[in-house]
């Protein structure tokens, strides 16, 4: 292709419509384009570099990150850009801690001696004595559910199973070590599920895998944005 390009020609090099060439420069995701005297749009390498960028950006950050990325730097705000950049792979970071935190609540979980109550129907009083916390920690707990206790008719006193005091008792160890609720709850609710630890760890595996990839995907789209702005000549070395 030569350096005066057509809408179509855009179109048909990143397989779109001529309509989302012309939505992608109105929206900013392309940089302005000049017209002819006769009012064609005349789109150049420069518009097909910037498409390249833009898309490469949606696939690992999404089209409204992607989008406000490219206005950003198509207005000469390449501070605002990198900012919103840094706010996506932040984004990602902050999910793979989670990921970790959980990791370590089931690597706690193998290690836990959490034998069941021997009865069920347990008051909240004995369930805090047995598994030494005060009673307002256990309603904390309900609070956020993580536990959830039933109550008596006639009086509306809460009541645990046994599988429910087991339960307040991993909490309870998994707190003393620091872990957090966010990272407890996921756990709590696959093993209400008949899930075990086990069974839990492979479905994570999934995710972090999921992970990777969006991680990657994230890296080229950084990658074909520089690219983008060595060509702009807006790289600061």
């Amino acid at each position: 292709m030569g350096d005066r390009l057509r809408a179509v020609d855009l179109a048909r090099a990143a397989g779109i419509s001529t309509q989302q060439v012309r939505n992608y420069v109105e929206t900013g995701l392309l940089p302005p384009v000049e017209r002819t005297d006769s009012g064609y749009r005349v789109f150049t390498n420069v518009h097909a570099d910037a498409l390249t960028a833009a898309r490469a950006l949606a696939a690992g950050h999404g089209w409204p990150t992607a989008g406000a990325v490219m206005r950003a730097v198509h207005g000469d705000d390449l501070e605002t850009a990198l900012a919103v950049l840094d706010a996506s792979h932040a984004e990602l970071h902050r999910e793979r801690g989670e990921l970790a935190e959980v990791l370590g609540v089931l690597d706690t979980l193998v290690t836990l001696d959490t034998p069941a109550a021997d009865r069920g129907g347990l008051r909240i009083g004995e369930v805090a004595d047995a598994i030494g916390v005060r009673t307002p920690v256990l309603r904390l707990w309900e609070a956020r559910g993580l536990l959830r206790p039933t109550r008596e008719r006639s009086t509306g006193y809460r009541t645990y199973s046994a599988s429910e005091a087991r339960l307040a008792r991993i909490v309870a160890l998994l707190r003393r070590g620091e872990h957090p609720f966010s990272a407890i709850a996921p756990v709590l609710a696959a093993l209400r599920t008949g899930g075990s630890p086990e069974r839990v760890r492979a479905e994570l595996a999934g995710r972090e895998r999921e992970l990777l990839r969006r991680s990657l995907t994230r890296l080229r789209g950084s990658a074909a944005l520089d690219a983008y702005l060595e060509r702009l000549g807006k790289t600061v070395r």
